[in-house]
């Protein structure tokens, strides 16, 4: 009889034990994969919008963490800060715009594009219809809306005068970012500083009549609108997770090319009551975008030093870089 409890005494302290080694098993992977997990914060350029669909479909399909990371997608509280943020180690990861990039670097801030999100200019030269502008040298005489941008007015001058126009007889109103309230209402003939994606749906929609223009048309380099950008110090210590994160958004830009109304949705159905969206102009926002952010046979997000070579170029003819620069510094392919 003892010896038959000694027996049931010990294979109830071997399951014991058994059990307790596996639950520290199952909490040491969990832990382990818990710290495995890279914790990224990304800051939008502006609120969450279509072009923003690729990194909310990442997220919402795991691709995220598929690749380990915990990515915090944030909207800065005044995007002109978001390279500055990134550059002082505040977030790791920002979108912003080729040509400020190149201008930050000009200015000593040490901030690197690491991916090419839209290829292609979104801000576009628009008029009235009723203002009989056939090509921008048309626009002399007329009154053309900035939103106090100086590089604004050097698009438009520039093309004016690729036009055979003379810019200094262009005449220009500081309408801030009263963009479409300054055309609704014919306060002025043009703006520049409206995307092709947002306010030209918007003022359609208004039953505005509008002959657009191209800058890469009209003697302004072809550059990227959107890239994403890192800063130096980040790249050296989190270039793997960095372009983790690029893979990962690729996969999400591949999810949105072949679901659009889902991804959209996704995007939708995330929005805030600060941020509100219209459903119709976001659909067309995306229907414009997608063929600007293709990279074609080149993986998602490339770029060339040719692109960084033209608009460095550009801006450096223009007196606008506050010292020279080189290209391949101020991109990386990961």
């Amino acid at each position: 009889m003892i010896l038959n409890n000694w027996k049931r005494y010990l294979l109830i302290t071997t399951v014991l034990m058994l059990a307790l080694t596996t639950m520290a098993a199952c909490g040491s992977s969990s832990k382990e994969k818990s710290e495995a997990q890279t914790e990224l914060t990304v800051l939008l350029d502006w609120y969450p919008n279509a072009v923003h669909s690729f990194l909310y479909a990442a997220e919402e399909q795991g691709y995220f963490e598929e690749a380990g990371l915990k990515v915090n997608l944030q909207t800065p509280a005044d995007t002109n800060d978001a390279l500055k943020l990134v550059a002082t180690g505040k977030a790791d990861l920002a979108l912003s715009y080729q040509m400020q990039v190149a201008i930050s670097r000009a200015e000593d801030i040490p901030i690197v594009s690491v991916a090419a999100i839209v290829r292609h200019p979104l801000n576009r030269l628009f008029s009235l219809d009723s203002a009989g502008i056939q090509t921008p040298k048309d626009l002399i005489g007329k009154k053309i809306g900035y939103p106090s941008i100086p590089l604004d007015q050097l698009i438009v001058n520039t093309m004016v005068e690729s036009d055979g126009g003379d810019s200094t007889k262009l005449n220009y109103v500081d309408i801030g970012w009263d963009l479409i309230p300054a055309m609704t209402t014919s306060k002025v003939d043009a703006i520049i500083g409206g995307y092709v994606n947002h306010e030209k749906p918007l003022l359609e929609k208004e039953g505005m009549k509008l002959t657009s223009f191209d800058p890469s048309e009209y003697g302004v380099p072809d550059y990227y609108e959107l890239v994403l950008t890192a800063s130096e110090a980040g790249l050296e210590s989190k270039s793997e997770a960095f372009k983790k994160f690029i893979d990962a958004a690729a996969k999400g830009q591949q999810y949105t090319v072949e679901h659009p109304a889902q991804s959209l949705q996704g995007l939708l159905d995330l929005q805030s009551d600060n941020f509100p969206l219209d459903a119709e102009i976001e659909k067309q926002s995306l229907d414009i975008l997608l063929p600007l952010m293709d990279a074609g046979s080149e993986p998602f997000g490339s770029q060339t030093e040719e692109s960084w070579s033209s608009v460095i170029n550009w801006l450096s003819e223009h007196g606008q870089l506050a010292k020279p620069i080189k290209a391949e510094d101020a991109f990386r392919n990961l």
